[in-house]
């Protein structure tokens, strides 16, 4: 799909309505495979997948107190005993329907549809998920506009939760091994405090190793080392609507890099964000049908910036209201996305 401009297009993937390639003036930011092949193989870390029926992690990997009973989830985050993006197999390794060709709000864009059932990974009921991705230009600025929805379909129980979001790794110094000298500035400095399970505590507080809000940092080789929930609105577990897409949109993260002059902001009506810094990163090698080798990627050599809910919101029950979804609901949220370059 292209922003009207043959430098700056994109592909999209249908296993887990993924980003292979989000291109800005020649150069692909995003880490990907050159195949689709790959991705069903070699992507262990969710390069530019759609995350879900869940985003981020679930406490002890167990829904409890939902319908009157507890869910077990799979275990799927290392050693810690939680579950983890939607399960073993969750959405961004499922083969979705699309892409179709769309015109949504005046843009040309695709759709994918996903019909997720009831016990699958665990989750109780039977839910659809809908990803619109719709790009076009402002401004002399690329912009891609990613939209979610998920309805409860089903009619097995009275409710279940949903959370979505996508993993791409961006890299706006495509080529390079690591994301030393990428400028960062983040819409917020509150955060998520975590136990030793990477689970939040409950305290919401000031993330000591970055300036203020609004302050950018530099990333260097080793340093900070980030791997958090940030927090953009801190009454969300009582103001925040299931679905958020007619929200205003707000700073999520802006990375740039001076030596190819490659910008990134992005947005989101959604209340917070993991940003990570791909500290535990590891892309294998790989072979194109033609012979090419693509060496291996390591650590650092992107940043997930991932738009969402609370981290557990869906086993927090005070928290929960962010994402139950009850039989004819639905969950929404909307990201824009905006490169360019100077």
């Amino acid at each position: 799909m292209s922003a009207t401009n043959p430098d700056s297009a994109f592909t999209f993937l249908s296993q887990g309505a993924l980003i292979q390639e989000f291109k800005i003036a020649g150069h692909n930011i995003v880490q990907s495979f050159p195949e689709a092949k790959y991705y069903k193989t070699h992507n262990d870390v969710y390069l530019g997948e759609t995350i879900g029926r869940t985003t981020n992690r679930v406490k002890g990997a167990k829904l409890a107190n939902l319908n009157g009973r507890t869910y077990q989830l799979a275990v799927n985050d290392g050693n810690n005993p939680n579950s983890l993006h939607g399960g073993s197999r969750g959405w961004g390794k499922q083969d979705f329907e699309g892409p179709r060709p769309v015109n949504r709000n005046g843009r040309e864009g695709v759709q994918f549809r996903y019909l997720s059932k009831d016990g699958e990974e665990g989750y109780p009921g039977t839910v659809e998920c809908l990803v619109w991705y719709t790009a076009g230009i402002e401004h002399g600025k690329t912009v891609l506009e990613v939209e979610y929805q998920v309805e409860f379909v089903g009619d097995e129980c009275e409710e279940t939760v949903a959370g979505v979001t996508n993993h791409a790794y961006f890299q706006v110094n495509p080529g390079a091994p690591t994301i030393e000298g990428t400028i960062v500035t983040l819409g917020t400095d509150q955060y998520l405090e975590l136990d030793q399970n990477q689970i939040p505590t409950g305290k919401i507080t000031t993330f000591s190793s970055i300036p203020p809000a609004g302050t950018s940092f530099t990333l260097g080789a080793t340093a900070p080392a980030i791997d958090d929930c940030f927090v953009i609105d801190t009454t969300a577990p009582t103001s925040c609507p299931l679905d958020t897409r007619n929200l205003p949109l707000r700073h999520v993260a802006t990375i740039s890099h001076p030596d190819t002059g490659l910008h990134l902001n992005i947005e989101s009506t959604e209340p917070a964000f993991q940003f990570y810094t791909g500290d535990g990163l590891y892309i294998p090698e790989v072979e194109t049908e033609k012979g090419v080798k693509i060496p291996s990627r390591g650590k650092r050599s992107g940043i997930a910036i991932e738009p969402s809910r609370y981290v557990d919101c869906a086993g927090r029950e005070e928290w929960r209201g962010m994402c139950r979804l009850r039989r004819g609901e639905f969950w929404g949220a909307k990201s824009v996305y905006r490169a360019w370059k100077e």
